[in-house]
């Protein structure tokens, strides 16, 4: 890549302060600092198998829960995807992973088509992981679309762990992130579309 496809961007509501920056062709480093242990630990999962370096510094009502902060995190990090994915010339759009841990199994699959839409079916088989509120994953993920600008499907085909289960989806979700935004060599500086555009 001759332009580096970095972003950063700050949201600043009543209810978070969050900064995120992002490096798409970096190298998997993270320094995160939500306030909740597992979010961090599942963020990292990102950065590292998506090979994205990763910044994010969020500070949030977590006296009232962990929901405002979740949610806040998946809008800004989709704003900033998207602000360094740019027109998305030359990438392969689509990407999907299964990612296994023990009896735990997931399935991702990405279009950087344009349009947010998100399918995920996961029966966490717990409410709470550690301090992590598991129905949270989902208002992570439906930021993260709606402001990316991408379709996003998430199965969790078997688990009975919910670290687990929310493990696999993460870093199914970071492997396929990172096959969409790689560049193809066969179609560097066409957008990979019928239309034109995306």
């Amino acid at each position: 890549m001759s332009t580096p496809r970095i972003a950063e961007v700050t949201r600043n509501t009543a209810e978070t302060q969050i900064t995120v920056k992002v490096n798409l062709d970096g190298t998997g480093k993270s320094n995160l600092s939500t306030g909740i242990g597992f979010f961090d630990h599942m963020l990292d999962q990102i950065a590292r198998h998506g090979l994205i370096d990763l910044d994010i510094q969020a500070k949030g009502d977590l006296h009232i829960d962990g929901h405002h902060t979740v949610e806040d995190v998946g809008i800004t990090l989709g704003q900033a995807v998207a602000k360094a994915v740019g027109d998305k010339k030359g990438i392969r759009r689509y990407g999907h992973a299964y990612v296994p841990l023990d009896e735990a199994l997931s399935r991702v699959v990405i279009d950087f088509s344009g349009r947010p839409g998100l399918e995920m079916h996961v029966p966490f088989k717990s409410g709470m992981i550690g301090s992590f509120d598991s129905q949270l994953a989902y208002e992570f993920f439906q930021g993260f679309v709606n402001h990316a600008f991408v379709t996003l499907h998430i199965d969790n085909l078997r688990g009975e762990n919910a670290h687990h289960q929310a493990e696999t989806v993460f870093k199914a979700f970071a492997r396929a992130l990172r096959a969409a935004l790689e560049i193809d060599s066969r179609s560097v500086g066409t957008i990979p579309s019928t239309k034109g555009s995306l």
